[in-house]
């Protein structure tokens, strides 16, 4: 398992991260060409408690870099960016009644939205390992002083 700061990365997932559109996004092919898609654990430390989660409607086009969700915390409201082009084919009806399950559970429950990409082989191209993640993320950690754990 990838680490930084405390905040684990599992191997078993692909990340998306993108510090100018706010995207620490991790990636999990299910089969059939549907992704789930996740806060990173650094994500979740960043906006702080989750006390609301909006998710946009299932079956619903989403550009890369648009919001599949809307996520507030008590100092945070803001977008969870897609990483790709595809169709909202699930959103986490858990979350709606407990949002917090993402800073408990980012890996497992409080997974965010299932994602049928456009084209799956492109999805891929520009994601990254959890080492590589890890390596992106640390100058962020540091520069907001980000902790898990």
């Amino acid at each position: 398992m990838a680490e930084v700061n405390g905040c684990q990365l599992p191997e078993d997932r692909l990340y998306y991260i993108n510090p100018d559109k706010n995207a620490f996004i991790w990636v999990k092919e299910e089969g059939e060409g549907v992704f789930t898609i996740g806060l990173t654990s650094v994500a979740a430390a960043m906006a702080g408690r989750l006390v609301a989660y909006t998710p946009k409607k299932v079956g619903k086009p989403v550009n890369k870099d648009k919001s599949v969700a809307t996520i507030e915390s008590g100092k945070w409201v803001g977008p969870v960016p897609s990483p790709f082009d595809g169709e909202l084919v699930e959103v986490n009806d858990a979350l709606k009644g407990n949002p917090a399950l993402v800073n408990d559970d980012p890996y497992g429950q409080g997974w965010i939205a299932k994602i049928k990409p456009a084209d799956p082989a492109a999805a891929k191209a520009e994601l990254v390992d959890a080492k590589r993640a890890a390596e992106l993320l640390q100058p962020i950690v540091q520069e907001k002083g980000v902790k898990c754990g």
